[in-house]
């Protein structure tokens, strides 16, 4: 292999997954894709940021901010993103598929209860009025962190999969790439996060 093909995706430590550059291609693509969600996050991010005034008369930042709630989904999903760094680790250096099953479990239950008190949080919103419809405001939140939340959720459903894929075959290379893949995409929503808990909740009841 020459030179150039050794430092093609220079900082990508592949090797535990079979063919290094094969596997850093694959990662790198998805590095793409999640600077182009990040795009996303960022133009939903904008318009929020446009809307925060618009309320129409209708709920604004304080009434639809519940920092105790909050602060437990901040928690859960560090704790998450933790487990999965974790499980991580197992996969790289234990050869045991059950201690990284048992991390990435922790980080699939942290990640559901995270989404259960969203849930919450938007059935309580329901309830006062706070509906998109309502004003500006209040589509660019529902939209912000909607769309957050369904990320999260489309993370567990990848989470579900890849678990039975692991049961079935076992930590094999090409199982491994695609859970590499998702603790990029994991991480990834805790970033998303916690700009959403600065900008969105701090910023609204400052």
């Amino acid at each position: 292999m020459s030179d150039t093909q050794v430092n093609r995706h220079p900082g990508l430590d592949l090797g535990y997954v079979g063919s290094g550059e094969a596997e850093e291609s694959k990662v790198f693509g998805f590095w793409v894709f999640l600077m182009s969600d990040l795009v996303t996050f960022g133009l939903v991010f904008a318009v929020f940021g446009t809307m925060v005034g618009a309320t129409a008369g209708g709920p604004g930042p304080e009434e639809v901010t519940n920092l105790h709630s909050i602060a437990i989904q901040t928690g859960l999903l560090l704790l998450s993103s933790f487990a999965f760094s974790w499980a991580s680790l197992a996969m790289k250096y234990d050869a045991s598929r059950w201690r990284f099953l048992i991390w990435f479990s922790v980080a699939a239950t942290s990640g559901l209860l995270f989404l259960v008190f969203e849930v919450l949080d938007f059935h309580h919103l329901i309830e006062i009025g706070a509906v998109p419809q309502r004003s500006g405001y209040l589509s660019a939140f529902w939209a912000l962190v909607g769309l957050h939340g369904l990320h999260v959720a489309a993370g567990l459903l990848w989470i579900w999969v890849l678990t039975l894929q692991i049961l079935k075959f076992g930590l094999t290379d090409r199982v491994k790439s695609r859970i590499t893949r998702l603790g990029l995409y994991w991480h990834f929503l805790d970033i998303v996060w916690i700009g959403i808990f600065s900008f969105v909740f701090l910023a609204g009841v400052a």
